[in-house]
């Protein structure tokens, strides 16, 4: 029986990813190993050691190995290690969205910068906050409390298809759910 190597499941990952595998991040429990000496920027630029991970290959494969702690902290993990990384906002950044169908029937699927793509529904809920100088900022639920910041341009034209509808308040369907674009706002103010 042979013992694998850092580097041979560093390569069986990256092969999975390569593959479009999801990675069940979720069933392995390994023990903490400290920081990553990573970060995620809020305009969703991944850092190592201060400086931009310029490949998009290495990007995609640890958001691969992405996970949100119960205590709202982000690791990065394998079956035999857990490092801890610094998420300034959300760790995605959906840069894109197109749709198919009409109202209830109408399918949004998000792009996001690490190319994986979302469908918005119950499962990946569409929450759009109010942030402190009064912007909305939309969030996407990617996967196991992870979020992407939908990206401005790509709100605004949701925004244009719900006003269009007109819908009381704003929104959009996808997937058989429906996201309200004003959720938060006191009507009284």
């Amino acid at each position: 029986m042979s013992i694998e190597s850092p580097a041979d499941r560093f390569a069986e990952l990256l092969a999975l990813s390569r593959a479009g595998k999801r990675l069940p991040v979720e069933h392995w429990h390994p023990s903490h190993c400290g920081p990553s000496d990573m970060r995620i920027a809020a305009d969703g630029t991944w850092f190592h050691a201060g400086s931009p991970i310029g490949r998009k290959e290495l990007v995609k494969l640890f958001s691969s190995i992405l996970r949100r702690e119960p205590d709202g902290s982000h690791v990065l993990v394998t079956p035999v290690e857990k490092l801890d990384i610094d998420v300034e906002d959300a760790p995605f950044i959906a840069l894109d969205a197109d749709w198919e169908g009409e109202g209830e029937a109408r399918r949004i699927l998000f792009r996001l910068n690490t190319e994986d793509v979302v469908a918005a529904g119950p499962n990946n809920m569409l929450d759009v906050q109010i942030g402190g100088d009064g912007t909305p900022r939309p969030y996407l639920h990617v996967r196991g409390g992870l979020f992407a910041l939908v990206n401005r341009a790509t709100f605004y034209r949701l925004a244009d298809l719900a006003l269009a509808e007109g819908a009381e308040p704003p929104g959009l369907w996808s997937d058989g759910a429906f996201f309200p674009f004003m959720q938060g706002v006191d009507d009284a103010a």
